[in-house]
C-alpha cells in the first residue's frame, strides 16, 4: 500500500516556524589587568630597548610577552621578554591585548602584551603592577589563581 502525505505536518512545520536562536556576542576579556603604573613601567623599558637597539632584525619592541616557566621552589614562575612587530607572525597562538588605561595620555597606553599559550590559564586574571619602593624595584602579579606561593614571592603554583 503507498504511503500518503496525508500525515500532519507539525513536525517540519514547528521546526521552520521556531525562531533561530541569535549568537550572543561575547564581550572579549582580557586576559591581564595592567595597572598605570606597570603601563608606565613597559613604556619606559620599550622606550629604553629600542634606544639601545636602533633597528633590530625583528624592528621596534611594541610590547611584551607573559609567560610562566617550571622554576622555582613552588612550580611556577613568570617571565617577560620583549616582542617585536612581526610577533604574532611567529607566534600566532599566543593571546594579544592592547593596554586600555583611564586617558589615553598616560604613558604605556597603546602597548600590546601577548599571552604565552601555556600560561595563559595560568594567569587570567592576574593584575600586573610595579611596585618601587626602597627595597625593591618589580613587577608583581596578584594572581587570583594562585593556590600558594613560596617565602620569598619568586613562584607560585596553582
Amino acid at each position: 500500500m503507498p504511503q500518503t502525505n496525508d500525515q500532519p505536518a507539525s513536525s517540519t512545520a514547528s521546526s521552520s516556524s521556531t525562531k533561530k536562536r541569535s549568537k550572543r556576542t561575547r564581550r572579549s576579556l582580557d586576559p591581564l589587568i595592567i595597572t598605570p603604573s606597570a603601563a608606565a613601567r613597559i613604556h619606559f623599558l620599550i622606550s629604553q630597548h629600542n634606544l639601545n637597539n636602533p633597528a633590530g632584525p625583528e624592528g621596534p619592541a611594541i610590547g611584551i610577552r607573559l609567560g610562566t616557566k617550571k622554576r622555582g621552589c613552588n612550580g611556577l614562575s613568570y617571565t617577560l621578554n620583549y616582542a617585536y612587530e612581526n610577533h604574532l607572525v611567529n607566534n600566532p597562538r599566543d593571546e594579544a591585548m592592547t593596554i586600555k588605561l583611564p586617558s589615553p595620555e598616560m604613558e604605556g597606553n597603546g602597548l600590546q602584551v601577548f599571552v604565552e599559550p601555556m600560561a595563559l590559564m595560568n594567569v587570567i586574571g592576574t593584575e600586573m603592577d610595579f611596585v618601587d619602593t626602597v627595597m625593591t624595584s618589580e613587577f608583581t602579579f596578584t594572581n587570583p589563581n594562585s593556590k600558594g606561593e613560596c617565602g620569598c614571592g619568586e613562584s607560585f603554583n596553582v
